[in-house]
């Protein structure tokens, strides 16, 4: 996968692999958050990347992402709230 927003390829952890098919999360689906959710940056390089799906039930899509030489995804949650 590669960022189109950040311009850079994307590389997704096992663990965040692992959420991704516990919550039937796909790649099309996770690069969309990537390249066109919303951000909150921790700092310059850590964030949250967020995006609502409505045909999905369960809140905000949101991944969390260190951004280097690459988009590292290190864990995807749902149920995500900005609170």
């Amino acid at each position: 996968m590669f960022s189109i927003r950040f311009q850079r390829t994307v590389v997704v952890t096992r663990h965040a692999r692992e959420r991704m098919a516990e919550r039937e999360v796909s790649d099309a689906m996770l690069l969309d958050v990537i390249d066109q959710g919303e951000t909150r940056y921790r700092d310059s390089t850590h964030l949250w990347a967020f995006k609502e799906f409505p045909e999905r039930n369960d809140n905000l899509l949101c991944a969390v992402v260190v951004l280097e030489d690459a988009v590292i995804v290190k864990t995807v949650m749902h149920h995500f709230s900005l609170m």
